[in-house]
């Protein structure tokens, strides 16, 4: 330390303690950046020593908050001990007569590129808790957030948002892909749903959310997925991927089998990951139909269905816009006169009963065969990513 901008420093801090007196931490955070010094309450009483002045009974600016810290160190130890983390961050809501002094001061003795009592606050508040829990600030990404307001002496935790994908299998019919939102709150979370946003778990989506909710703690799991299926459909093979985020997970670190199987749904290669994608995720599948048609269909009339291989089909929207996905591959076997089934790779998002029936969708089957068809079972045998 520079010991002439020390003795300037002293001198400067004696006029202002002869209006104001402050304690240790706000008489040295008024000079730290000047000096260069880390700590501001070591600073603040080496200062107060070469004065050779005593610690005053009240700060002027903090009203000893600064010295007053523990008790909320505390309260954030004990309301985190349910929690797994290894980050942190912290933010306070001071009373505004805080601010106002420090502004006082500030200006008054002209003390620029200080930092504020805020973030003096937050600082400590850190330093302390880090020690305790063994834990570190993260100021982009922190696995908890922490807002200690002191207006109204309460102290409140958010956990971050855990980010999973995995793929899931469905290997029995009559469970549908979605489950409908709690009717009271639509999906937000209330007391009714016990804040999961859905009341039941009869789905692929109840079955996975209420596995992921109970074994992360979490108070709502929100998925989404690559495409979807009917009710009657089976998803099978490498299953379809999903992306799940955990709400206010309360474990972040836990071990899990590379297949759950929960009653005729499984999860495989459960995973966390960093960011889920913002843009749409390309993909293809292969699924088979059952068709069934309104006339007799020959071996020659499925025969004409090859000719969609590696062409476009155009999807019509009502608002007018029309999207081109691409067939790759067709197979098909006759099962009687007006039936048959059908396998096909094409690009994901194709409406497959629509796609048959002809309905807003050309080429059709219905349109290359010249008879009304329809799709009566459809399952996906492979869901392959191709960004």
């Amino acid at each position: 330390m520079d010991r002439k901008k020390l003795a300037a420093v002293t001198e400067h801090t004696r006029g202002i303690l002869k209006e104001h007196p402050l304690c240790d931490n706000c008489l040295g955070r008024m000079f730290a950046g000047k000096l260069g010094v880390l700590s501001h309450k070591r600073l603040g009483n080496k200062i107060r020593n070469k004065l050779k002045q005593k610690p005053p009974p009240t700060c002027y600016i903090c009203k000893n908050l600064m010295s007053n810290l523990d008790t909320q160190v505390k309260k954030m130890v004990e309301i985190s001990k349910e929690y797994q983390f290894s980050t942190f961050l912290i933010g306070a809501i001071l009373q505004p007569s805080i601010h106002d002094r420090d502004d006082v001061i500030r200006s008054k003795f002209k003390l620029r590129g200080i930092a504020s009592i805020k973030s003096d606050v937050t600082r400590e508040l850190g330093k302390s808790f880090s020690r305790k829990t063994r834990t570190v600030v993260d100021y982009q990404n922190p696995d908890l957030v922490f807002t200690i307001d002191f207006k109204k002496e309460y102290c409140e935790i958010k956990p971050k948002a855990l980010l999973l994908q995995a793929r899931y299998t469905k290997e029995v019919r009559g469970l549908p892909q979605k489950q409908k939102p709690c009717d009271q709150c639509d999906g937000r979370g209330c007391f009714v749903c016990d804040f999961h946003g859905i009341r039941e778990f009869n789905s692929v989506e109840g079955k996975i959310a209420k596995f992921l909710i109970e074994k992360f703690g979490a108070q709502q799991a929100k998925m989404t997925w690559l495409g979807s299926e009917d009710e009657s459909s089976l998803v099978l093979g490498n299953g379809r991927p999903f992306f799940v985020k955990l709400v206010n997970p309360h474990k972040r670190r836990i071990s899990v089998a590379k297949k759950i199987e929960l009653d005729g749904v499984s999860i495989l290669g459960l995973r966390v990951m960093a960011k889920i994608p913002s843009d749409p995720v390309r993909f293809r599948t292969r699924v088979k139909m059952e068709i069934e048609a309104e006339d007799d269909v020959s071996a020659s009339m499925l025969e004409e269905l090859k000719k969609l291989e590696a062409q476009h089909v155009v999807l019509y929207e009502n608002s007018g816009h029309k999207h081109k996905k691409t067939i790759y591959n067709i197979r098909f076997k006759s099962v009687s006169g007006r039936s048959f089934s059908m396998m096909m790779e094409s690009d994901g998002g194709i409406p497959l009963k629509r796609f048959v029936t002809g309905q807003d969708v050309e080429p059709s089957i219905s349109s290359m065969l010249e008879t009304n068809c329809r799709c009566t079972l459809f399952d996906f045998r492979k869901i392959i990513v191709t960004r």
